[in-house]
């Protein structure tokens, strides 16, 4: 907490706006947030609100900061608690991006839906927190790399996506190789896309009866295509399933 009564109850205000911001979110949708609702519900004039948030789009900045933290820290929470194991790190990431995702659909939609008209979120304030699970995505990757835990069945990959892919080796210390880092690119798109269908209602209303173990069949697969190799620690706790498999291959 900051030392000052002052920065305290400044703390304080941009806490309850930022609560309140969160509740008007899912109930009317990004778009149509409003700060004078805020104010309102806050108790205060609007020009008040104004001295903490300048403006509709610093709202949601704040709202997009605090839902990517939000999920940041529980997959961090859940991969640690998960052991050391590569293939039961992976799962506790999958299964902990699609649980906040299904419990907070407001907030997951603000950080993966439509862009919100006339809204751009600044790089420097969002991307350190927005690219956290992906990041510990490629470095559980490159762990189960290094360990021996993963088995090269990724595909080659056209020559020009090699300063890309180097870029992101280089930033993140990575020592797999082009090839495994497409891999988790795919991965990580595979992932989102599949929460993204369920959160959405993609898939239909009655289609799937079950969508937590369409998801298991799903990060199964995934993780066959990055060639994790076979669980042989317990499953994490609330699993649907007793025991996760992925074949080795070659």
């Amino acid at each position: 907490m900051p030392g000052t009564p002052r920065a305290r109850a400044r703390e304080q205000t941009l806490g309850d706006i930022t609560s309140i911001g969160r509740r008007h979110l899912g109930e009317v949708g990004a778009a149509a947030l409003s700060l004078r609702a805020v104010a309102r519900e806050l108790g205060v004039v609007s020009s008040a609100v104004y001295r903490y948030v300048a403006n509709r789009d610093e709202l949601l900045t704040l709202l997009v900061v605090d839902a990517y933290t939000e999920l940041g820290d529980e997959v961090d929470a859940a991969v640690e608690a998960a052991g050391t194991a590569a293939a039961d790190r992976f799962r506790a990431l999958t299964q902990a991006v699609r649980a906040w995702a299904v419990r907070e659909p407001s907030r997951y939609a603000l950080l993966y839906g439509s862009p919100v008209p006339g809204y751009a979120a600044p790089a420097e304030r969002t991307t350190g927190e927005g690219t956290r699970v992906v990041t510990l995505l490629a470095l559980i990757i490159d762990g189960a790399w290094r360990s021996g835990e993963l088995d090269d069945t990724a595909e080659p990959v056209a020559p020009v996506l090699a300063p890309d892919l180097r870029a992101i080796r280089d930033q993140l210390s990575l020592a797999v190789p082009d090839r495994v880092i497409a891999a988790t690119v795919q991965a990580w798109s595979a992932l989102f896309g599949a929460v993204s269908f369920e959160v959405f209602g993609q898939y239909g209303p009655s289609t799937f009866a079950d969508p937590a173990a369409l998801f298991d069949l799903v990060v199964d697969r995934i993780a066959v295509q990055l060639g994790l190799r076979r669980l042989t620690h317990p499953a994490p706790a609330g699993s649907r399933r007793k025991d996760w498999r992925t074949p080795r291959t070659g």
